[in-house]
């Protein structure tokens, strides 16, 4: 089955001008075209399309993303490019993970806070020089497991 570039961007939730980008980028070399000169994609191509996003969902920069689709052209040769460039990618990913973890935990963090403050119906709730007996009551009676 074929595809145009609009029912392409539309299947893969992009716009077909960031299609057309990619094209121009050299991203989509794998793409057909038909006589008249537009783009038609075949459903191997989506794979493709799929591991563009991927990438670029870690930060990859387009021009990199190009040197692993190039790489990719080449065949066999360029295997342990491709490896390590996912290896690369991996842990990378794994870096963003653990910020965004890091990020939640401050988020979760304030959740508790304000929540509290809004029970107590003051920010003062969290001055230390407060009851601690009232603060820990709070904590008890707290629904959410949020970090502290």
């Amino acid at each position: 089955m074929h595809y145009t570039i609009s029912k392409t961007a539309e299947r893969i939730g992009l716009t077909a001008h960031t299609l057309r980008y990619y094209d121009k980028e050299g991203l989509l070399p794998f793409v057909d075209k038909s006589a008249n000169g537009a783009r038609v994609f075949k459903e191997s191509d989506f794979e493709w399309l799929a591991i563009i996003e991927c990438l670029k969902q870690t930060g990859m920069q387009l021009k990199s993303i190009k040197q692993y689709i190039d790489w990719c052209m080449e065949g066999d040769a360029t295997l342990q490019q491709r490896y390590d460039m996912f290896i690369t990618r991996k842990a990378e990913a794994e870096r963003q993970i653990d910020v965004l973890k890091n990020a939640l935990e401050k988020i979760n963090y304030k959740c508790w806070y304000y929540e509290t403050a809004l029970e107590a119906g003051t920010i003062n709730v969290h001055d230390k020089t407060l009851n601690e007996q009232a603060v820990e009551l709070l904590h008890k009676n707290s629904k959410h497991d949020y970090c502290d």
